[in-house]
């Protein structure tokens, strides 16, 4: 029999937290899914931060105990919205006590974590998704039902870069994601798994791996205590630490149908507050998309027209899967609007007994060509991906 509810319980009060909360209070009014998620519980060690946000995102109670919340008897799923190092132990703890979990993207800190985890939900038997939102954009779930149409032709290229400009200050304080014991990695893991998913998701699975790590900045001032959520909005101290993860990385990719992948991921391209881009290029046509302009494909089709060159494709209309419950056509969507389409799915995942897509085994898949970037940098040489 499915449930109605779902009880949700969420772990961190922070920018994912806001995010996902907004996919919770949208999903019902928009999608009107099989079963309905229902703000139960948020949950922060901070307690002025997990108050706040119950009261400002409409979360029927607030916790200071991840752990007492995963263990209540009324929680149905467990949203992941914390730090990196957190994820296993979390994720574990949920699927043990049977939960059906959403974590944030990267899965892990590294592949044996996240090897850990997809163990431990599949011992569980539950569901349990990989937060990659970008794949919930409709003009992005077009891309796929082009390429796997054939309409490309056979894939030659993708290329992808993901840049951002938000710790160029050396002043800027050394935050979580600037350290290697909380975060795994910098810019490869925060940036990089979202065009490492895409990869995956709309060309196929990579063989190999060529690729470089820099850190530009070696020391930065420590933080001061802050219960804010917008990262570019932190105190620095006098005291200084070592930044222990990459600033920027760049690889090059083998897939194993044959085509070739460059890819870059760095959080000082001054002037670019969060530029996703990626284009396609078949031996039919080619297909682009830049997140700044998230509603629509760049396309190109040979043989259309005398004047060869590509064309803008609207991808906000009735027949977008993605779209179809939303505004009329035309009507854009935006970021927000991604993580309502990702609820969803969760919540059908849940109604119909399957796996929701992306999921832990897509989370370690990404995270297993991470570390393969990482063991190439070390070893300056081409690096096969490990299996899951």
């Amino acid at each position: 029999m499915v449930k109605k509810e779902v009880n949700v319980g969420m772990i961190g009060a922070g920018f994912m937290g806001k995010a996902h909360s907004f996919g919770y209070q949208n999903c019902g009014p928009i999608w009107r899914p099989k079963c309905k998620p229902v703000m139960k519980c948020i949950a922060d060690m901070r307690k002025v931060a997990a108050k706040a946000a119950a009261e400002q995102y409409g979360w029927e109670e607030y916790s200071t105990s991840w752990r007492k919340m995963v263990a209540r008897d009324d929680i149905d799923l467990v949203d992941i919205s914390t730090p990196n190092v957190a994820h296993v132990e979390q994720a574990v703890a949920a699927a043990k006590a049977g939960k059906d979990i959403l974590c944030e993207k990267p899965l892990a800190m590294d592949l044996a974590g996240a090897r850990k985890m997809l163990a431990a939900v599949k011992k569980a038997g539950v569901k349990a998704m990989c937060g990659f939102i970008y794949r919930f954009a409709p003009a992005i779930r077009l891309a796929k039902q082009i390429i796997e149409s054939g309409e490309l032709g056979e894939i030659y290229h993708m290329r992808a870069t993901y840049l951002q400009d938000w710790i160029m200050d050396p002043d800027f304080p050394l935050v979580w994601r600037l350290k290697k014991a909380v975060a795994g990695s910098g810019s490869l893991g925060d940036l990089g798994a979202h065009i490492t998913d895409m990869a995956r998701n709309l060309v196929g699975e990579i063989k190999s791996v060529s690729g470089t790590l820099e850190t530009f900045i070696k020391e930065r001032p420590l933080e001061e205590a802050s219960v804010t959520s917008k990262l570019t909005d932190r105190k620095a101290s006098k005291k200084k630490g070592r930044v222990t993860v990459d600033d920027a990385v760049i690889w090059c990719a083998r897939f194993e149908n044959g085509a070739l992948g460059t890819f870059e991921a760095t959080r000082f391209a001054g002037g670019r507050k969060n530029y996703y881009a990626w284009e396609i290029n078949g031996s039919k046509g080619s297909v682009a998309w830049n997140f700044e302009d998230m509603n629509y494909l760049d396309y190109w089709k040979a043989g259309e027209g005398t004047e060869q060159g590509f064309r803008k494709v609207l991808a906000t209309n009735a027949r977008t899967p993605g779209f179809e419950n939303w505004w009329p056509d035309g009507h854009i969507i935006g970021y927000g609007e991604c993580f309502v389409n990702e609820v969803k799915e969760m919540m059908d995942a849940i109604a119909e007994g399957r796996q929701p897509s992306p999921n832990f085994e897509d989370g370690a898949k990404c995270q297993a060509v991470l570390e393969a970037v990482v063991n190439s940098a070390k070893e300056k040489s081409w690096v096969n991906v490990p299996r899951t």
